[in-house]
């Protein structure tokens, strides 16, 4: 049975209070007697005591706590961009240019709590949101590995939402990813890490996002229509880099975003009669009329569930507000 692990603050006291781990049952916790500072101080030491707990030992309510995010500032935040065909296409985009892994990070400096307020900056006005599944690994990865689909549990602890906020008048204009969906509190995690038993990772793909802005539903799709699978992303990326037990993957958005292409005919004709400076004025000077973009106030509501309810993984909460 799946574990869902929490990391939280007592909600009363001290900011600075040492940050503890426990078990969430119901509206429960088990705290855990460990002082692991880091997501991968916990995978790799904690993981047999956090799925030994029980019901009975849940004795402090969540009420309680502060929930924080379960995945810690000091471990890496790599992202996977144009991951679903439908996300592609509303991108103004066809899947077939897309042969390959689209990969970027995040400053993990943005890693912010599942019911934290999303701080728009002062010269952001296009702000989007973007339910992903976020994968945590459970050992490092050091040099290239092949991991196979059935295989997901020696290489993988748990999964967790993931809201990649962007500022798409940052991030499109500029051509930059990383400046325009890394200010601090651009990615909020969790509210818990659903830690899998090595028969449960068969039902990832079954695993429906949804996320809805002010109870108005946005996005809605299973995370099974993913183009490029957990498995063939971790492979891919430790044959490319250094991947630590704790850090961060998130997988990728489905169709719903604020930001989408125009039309077909708007589109042949900025690529072929206007400038690109004079494209992304267009482009920002029409979002500024679309409600679809975050404003300060909206609350963002973000889960991760099988329709069974046999996996799920919390909901997640953020109020917009100003700089």
């Amino acid at each position: 049975m799946a574990t869902s692990v929490i990391h939280f603050q007592p909600s009363t006291g001290p900011a600075n209070a040492t940050p503890q781990w426990g078990v969430l049952f119901d509206r429960r916790i088990a705290v855990l007697p460990i002082q692991a500072t880091t997501t991968g101080e916990f995978v790799r030491h904690a993981l047999p005591q956090a799925r030994a707990a029980t019901h009975a030992q849940a004795t402090l309510s969540l009420d309680e706590v502060r929930l924080l995010s379960p995945v810690t500032s000091n471990q890496q935040f790599i992202c996977q961009g144009v991951n679903y065909e439908s996300h592609v296409r509303e991108s103004g985009l066809d899947p077939k240019n897309f042969p390959f892994n689209t990969i970027f990070t995040k400053a993990s400096s943005c890693i912010t709590g599942p019911s934290d307020d999303v701080i728009r900056p002062r010269h952001v006005h296009l702000l989007d949101y973007e339910i992903e599944l976020g994968l945590v690994l459970s050992e490092d990865l050091t040099g290239a590995r092949e991991v196979k689909a059935d295989r997901l549990h020696e290489v993988l602890a748990g999964l967790t939402i993931v809201n990649d906020v962007s500022a798409r008048d940052v991030q499109l204009p500029q051509g930059q990813f990383y400046k325009g969906k890394s200010h601090r509190t651009f990615g909020p995690v969790g509210p818990c890490l659903l830690l899998l038993e090595p028969h449960e990772w068969a039902l990832w793909p079954g695993l429906r996002m949804k996320l809805t802005v002010n109870g108005s539903e946005r996005q809605n799709d299973l995370c099974g229509s993913m183009l490029f699978k957990p498995h063939q992303t971790l492979s891919e990326l430790s044959a490319l880099q250094d991947l630590h037990a704790g850090d961060l993957i998130a997988t990728g958005t489905p169709a719903g975003c604020a930001a989408r292409a125009p039309g077909k005919l708007p589109m042949f004709f900025a690529r072929h009669f206007i400038s690109d400076a004079t494209k992304w004025k267009l482009f920002v000077r029409k979002g500024l009329n679309d409600p679809m973009y975050l404003q300060p106030n909206d609350v963002m509501e973000l889960s991760i569930r099988t329709d069974d309810g046999r996996l799920d993984l919390g909901l997640q909460r953020n109020k917009v507000v100003s700089a």
